[in-house]
């Protein structure tokens, strides 16, 4: 996922199963090595052994190497082949602003960055993910393409790790030479998790070697036979697989294949479950990504599984290693390892239940947008945009479930019209219009719902900048709404005209336009599209030359804003404000409006209002007399439109000013220093930029990235700098020893540290 933070690609939030490593030294030094050498590296083997955990420590181990560029993305949940480079771009925090090919924007912006890529999951999409790791490959020499796999990509150059499983001891071996195998280490790590007092004893240590060759090191098997520790011993868990196995081999002892192993850990953990987890279980198969307890409750429920025991049955598998957890900002969500989901998913399939869950999981969805139709505007917005983000992937499988038949296409363009905003904020142009599209084929003719349909897919064609998509859309939604009399979607069709006026200059209709469409919006109710246009209106008016009617329309808007506890519309209304100023008022206000844009940045992460407001400060410089902060401003600001496919000159009133600017910089400077201030503002990471035009950060050198190190690590680091144990830390802290270690652990690897006197070093040199 995209960060805020000075690296080009923050790293996202680990999930539960990377959080503590065990074994797998040598294929993260052996990652690590071909990764000097090869533009990909695909790690391979079957499902649960392991790749993607190693995946996250090899991007742990390079984090340093990269400067703190590594951006891992998920591909488990992707079905559409079309979404793969617009989800990696999203990751990434690249925008989609332009009618050019994802991938153009992604090699564009990366074509001199250094960025290990992690692509996790791609056996699904291989064909995709080969022709995107080797064109990314092929035009953009700095960056690495770590991607784990089933099989390898087959492109040229690739260097294939198959990924083993873990080390197991030989029969016979002691009880201090098994501890050293990483098969067993992890087992008594994930048995004492679940088991604080557990304790490997030598009258363990035969048990537990026939467990782990049994389970053929595979570390998925492993954890879910070590989360059975509660109730049995390595003794008895050994027995019990014996017997298991014999009966899967037709009465021979011999250990099944890796596929049968798996299978066969899977299946008796499924045994071992009550009737209500297994049915949770198959239920919550149906969810893509992660999921929270009010969706399990509203899709899983039903039967043997009660509303009121959902919370209960969920906790049981969480034990069981079947459902991972993760906390995103205070809130808990719950996902699968692919494996399990599959496995889920076929039994729900044999149940004959798996279209009767797709259909609820896709009413939920359906009621989730409608709530967010109805109290985004009104309630806790950030929250809400939030909790869409996290539902990103359920919503395309609803969606993808409506796309199936015509009667279910209704309800699809239903819940895109509900959410309208999101893809709108989050820039999502090219997936909106793909689902758009694809909903629409699907739908029965003369529907209602297909003038909102329309109304959104010309307005996503005139961002991206395409004139015959749009005008093709805008035409089709105006037929579509005087069909239906539909004055509700028609008011939404002389906004989306309108906005075509902004952009290409034509002042006077843009203000007809939105006047009108203002109006209309009021005698619906519908005040968060009242406000979208009004700020839009706003700035019309004072370009087509009245500034004291325009300044009040956007007074107005930005107090309304701010009396809702509005932000997104609030940050395009104050850069309106901005841009009517800078074009023909008072710089000073201009400048003021543009700051406090920028101060909304950690609230809404909008790389767009970012970019309109950098190119506007830097005009506000050149014509001020700081031609060196002009330029710096324009090389930020530069930066960013590129990472969006799109250029500020597509809005034509600014080309002229615009243009009139970059000549007085260059007249102050000479072209040589112009270009110097330029390259050094384009270099600055997005949050620095934003620190300099506020005036955070007088140094304009390249600043330091932030650190390779969390907060938490940091914070142990400097306390085993102090010389502190880990006990000790542990202490001080009140976390467990064994989180300390696995901090300590991480902070070496991303150090690159080879004993705690380094960490020491490394603290020491960072406070000078």
């Amino acid at each position: 996922m995209a960060g805020r933070g000075g690296s080009l690609a923050a790293r996202p939030g680990e999930p539960a199963e990377a959080t503590s490593y065990v074994g797998r030294s040598a294929e993260t030094e052996e990652a690590r090595r071909l990764l000097g050498i090869a533009s990909v590296v695909t790690l391979t083997g079957p499902g649960g052994v392991g790749k993607t955990r190693l995946a996250w420590r090899v991007a742990d181990a390079c984090h340093a190497a990269f400067s703190g560029a590594v951006a891992f993305v998920s591909l488990a949940e992707l079905r559409e082949p079309a979404l793969l480079v617009p989800t990696v771009a999203n990751a990434l925090g690249f925008g989609d602003r332009s009618v050019k090919p994802a991938v153009d924007v992604v090699v564009e912006a990366l074509r001199t960055r250094k960025l290990l890529l992690v692509l996790d999951n791609c056996e699904h999409l291989v064909d995709d993910c080969a022709w995107f790791a080797d064109t990314i490959a092929r035009a953009c020499p700095e960056v690495r393409v770590l991607a784990t796999s089933r099989q390898s990509l087959g492109v040229a150059g690739e260097r294939i790790l198959p990924v083993p499983p873990l080390a197991v001891p030989e029969e016979g071996e002691s009880l201090e030479r098994a501890r050293g195998y990483d098969a067993v280490r992890l087992f008594v790590d994930r048995a004492s998790a679940v088991v604080p007092s557990f304790r490997l004893t030598e009258d363990d240590a035969e048990h537990l070697i026939r467990l782990c060759r049994r389970l053929d090191g595979l570390p998925l098997a492993i954890e879910l036979a070590a989360v059975r520790s509660r109730a049995l011993s390595p003794r008895q868990l050994a027995d019990r697989l014996d017997r298991r196995f014999t009966v899967l081999s037709g009465g021979h002892r011999g250990t099944p294949g890796r596929h049968e192993t798996m299978r066969a850990l899977i299946d008796w953990s499924h045994d071992l479950c009550t009737a209500p987890e297994r049915l949770l279980w198959a239920r919550a198969s149906v969810f893509s990504g992660s999921f929270d307890l009010d969706a399990a409750e509203r899709v899983c429920d039903g039967g043997d599984l009660p509303t009121d025991e959902v919370l209960e049955v969920v906790d049981g598998l969480l034990d069981k290693s079947i459902l991972l957890r993760e906390e995103h900002a205070g809130s808990v969500r719950y996902r699968m390892l692919e494996s399990v989901r599959e496995y889920g998913a076929d039994r729900l399939r044999a149940a004959g239940e798996l279209a009767a869950v797709r259909l609820r999981h896709r009413d939920w969805v359906a009621e989730l947008a409608g709530r967010y139709a109805a109290e985004w505007l009104e309630t806790d917005q950030l929250g809400w945009m939030g909790r869409l983000r996290h539902e990103h992937a359920n919503l395309r499988a609803a969606l993808d479930y409506c796309a199936e038949e015509p009667a279910e296409a209704v309800v699809g363009l239903r819940i895109l019209r509900d959410v309208k905003e999101f893809w709108i904020v989050r820039g999502l142009n090219t997936e909106g219009r793909m689902w758009l599209r694809r909903l629409d084929e699907a739908a029965p003719p003369g529907v209602p719902e297909r003038a909102h349909a329309w109304w959104l897919f010309a307005f996503l064609a005139v961002v991206q900048g395409d004139p015959a998509a749009y005008q093709s859309a805008v035409d089709s939604a105006t037929a579509e709404a005087e069909a239906a009399g539909d004055d509700h979607a028609l008011a939404y069709v002389h906004h989306v005209r309108a906005y075509a006026a902004l952009i290409g200059d034509e002042m006077p209709e843009a203000v007809r336009l939105f006047g009108k469409a203002i109006e209309m919006f009021r005698e619906h109710g519908d005040e968060g599209a009242r406000l979208w246009s009004s700020y839009n209106y706003g700035l019309a008016i004072a370009l087509a030359g009245d500034m004291d009617r325009g300044r009040a329309v956007l007074t107005e808007c930005v107090e309304t804003c701010v009396r809702r506890g509005e932000v997104f519309w609030r940050g395009w209304a104050l850069w309106s404000r901005a841009a009517a100023e800078y074009l023909r008022g008072d710089l000073g206000v201009a400048r003021e409006c543009c700051e406090e844009v920028l101060r909304l940045h950690n609230q809404v992460d909008d790389r767009v209002v970012i970019g309109f407001t950098l190119t506007v400060l830097a005009g506000c410089e050149a014509r001020t007399g700081r031609p060196n902060r002009a330029a710096i401003l324009q090389g930020a600001a530069m930066s960013v439109w590129q990472t969006l496919g799109a250029w500020p000159t597509r809005y034509r009133a600014f080309v002229e000013p615009r243009q009139a600017d970059t000549d007085a910089v260059i007249g102050a400077l000479g072209w040589d220093a112009a270009a110097k201030e330029f390259t050094t503002g384009a270099a600055m990471p997005i949050d620095a930029a934003i620190a300099y035009a506020l005036g955070e950060q007088d140094d304009v050198a390249p600043a330091r990235l932030p650190g390779v190190l969390t907060k938490r690590q940091a914070e142990i680091a400097h306390l085993v700098a102090e010389g502190l144990t880990n006990q000790e830390i542990a202490d001080r802290l009140v976390i467990a020893r064994r989180t300390v270690e696995s901090h300590v652990d991480h902070i070496l690897t991303r150090l690159d540290c080879a004993n705690r006197a380094q960490i020491a070093t490394w603290v020491a040199r960072a406070k000078s």
